[in-house]
């Protein structure tokens, strides 16, 4: 008997949606590259920073490693899909606009980045500030400062219920928090073997014309975008001493956004509610914006890509674990859980209150799940801390451990009795599309 194609492709898909809904490329990565730098370190680095293309082949001073094209061209597609979602939130019936609607959940994104800050630069001081070594590890400070918001959405579903306002809550903070984070990692983290040099960045500026010029002329096939506006872009940072792999982030925004290719944003991609918090990797398929085709047509390959990402940073001996290990998690766990929790509540007493149904209970069970800083975490471990840093392995291995969070989000959720089941809230938050 032969069946349709669609109906043969139907267990194709769902696995496929199960595979990318439980980030399973990216915990697979994780666990293979512990594996492999525990059973042979040496092996593990031959591996991660061959070069396929020859001796010390490069572009721009940068060798075209392994490790070097995974987190510096293939993590432009991952910061680029980042900016697609901190676009989509700023228009018209997204959850920064008006900013008024989003400001509690942003006032616990701010508390999501002081409060780990704070405390990393704490326990720095208590455990290096006598030693020659504190400045070096108070360069990690910005590692806590990240969310993984795939895995947290997931662990957020599983703790509250898919129907609880804090879902949508914790989605809008993570959104907000790569937004910071990207801007973390362009200010703070320049390329420490190319210093940088502010002339290069007028090619970023090229790019983001060229992407308003393509949007003006009305182009509506995403990738004229990324080769033209892109590479500009890409150049310029690396040239210029800034990490290229937030080379999409300032040219995506100029993608069209509105269904008629003109430019203008519409509201129509946002008008429809929904019950429960949608998956981060959903994507309206019968949307044509080029926004939205950007993020459909590439994030089944970025979500698989994640593997080798995570392969390739994840590879940290269990013998580096150190007291920076300990500061990373502590930082992301306590750090953030006291952050949003305090940042949240002091808003919610000046006049912005929390959704319906959230209470300061759920804020800090929803604190301590933004604390699984995984892939942004360890992506800035490695620009914190140079290769021949002592610190970078352990600072990496906090990164890691802190899928730890949902650990201590399941049992805190359960003390705290946060799991409403079949709970229909009225949000107060629009329909976070990410």
């Amino acid at each position: 008997m032969h069946f349709p194609v669609a109906v043969q492709a139907r267990p194709i898909v769902r696995v496929t949606n199960f595979i990318q809904e439980f980030s399973v490329p990216l915990i697979l990565g994780v666990v293979l590259g512990l594996i492999v730098a525990n059973v042979d370190h040496h092996w593990y680095e031959v591996v991660v920073e061959f070069n396929p293309f020859g001796g010390h082949t490069g572009v721009f001073g940068h060798e075209l490693t392994l490790h070097f094209i995974i987190n510096g061209m293939f993590m432009c597609l991952f910061f680029g899909i980042a900016a697609k979602e901190i676009t989509e939130s700023t228009l018209p019936g997204g959850v920064l606009n008006p900013v008024r609607r989003a400001i509690n959940p942003l006032a616990g994104t701010l508390g999501g980045v002081f409060g780990p800050v704070g405390l990393y630069f704490l326990m720095a001081w208590f455990f290096y500030g006598d030693t020659s070594d504190f400045s070096a590890v108070a360069k990690g400070w910005a590692i806590p400062t990240a969310t993984d918001i795939a895995l947290a959405w997931l662990v957020a579903r599983v703790v509250f219920g898919p129907l609880h306002p804090a879902v949508n809550f914790l989605l809008l903070l993570a959104v907000a928090d790569d937004a910071i984070g990207l801007v973390i990692i362009a200010v703070f983290y320049p390329d420490a073997l190319h210093p940088v040099q502010p002339i290069w960045l007028l090619l970023v500026v090229a790019g983001m014309a060229a992407a308003y010029g393509l949007r003006r002329f009305h182009v509506r096939w995403w990738p004229v975008y990324i080769l033209v506006g892109g590479t500009l872009s890409w150049i310029g940072l690396a040239k210029g001493g800034v990490e290229p792999a937030l080379a999409l982030a300032p040219i995506v925004p100029f993608m069209p956004h509105g269904n008629h290719g003109g430019g203008e944003p519409t509201d129509e991609a946002h008008t429809h509610a929904s019950d429960a918090a949608p998956h981060p990797h959903t994507t309206d398929h019968g949307a044509h914006s080029v926004l939205e085709q950007f993020e459909h047509q590439l994030k089944l390959f970025v979500d698989f890509g994640l593997f080798f990402f995570a392969f390739a940073n994840a590879g940290v001996a269990f013998t580096s674990i150190g007291w920076v290990t300990m500061m990373v998690l502590v930082s992301l766990i306590v750090g953030k859980a006291i952050g949003v929790t305090l940042f949240s509540w002091v808003a919610s007493l000046v006049g912005f209150p929390l959704p319906p149904g959230m209470g300061v209970r759920h804020l800090v069970v929803t604190g301590v799940i933004a604390g699984l800083g995984l892939t942004v975490a360890l992506f800035v471990a490695g620009k914190a801390f140079p290769g021949d840093s002592p610190f970078q392995e352990p600072g990496k291995m906090g990164a890691v451990l802190s899928i730890g969070a949902a650990l201590v989000a399941l049992v805190l959720g359960k003390l705290l009795h946060v799991r409403q089941e079949g709970l229909r809230p009225r949000l107060i938050l629009p329909w976070i599309r990410l």
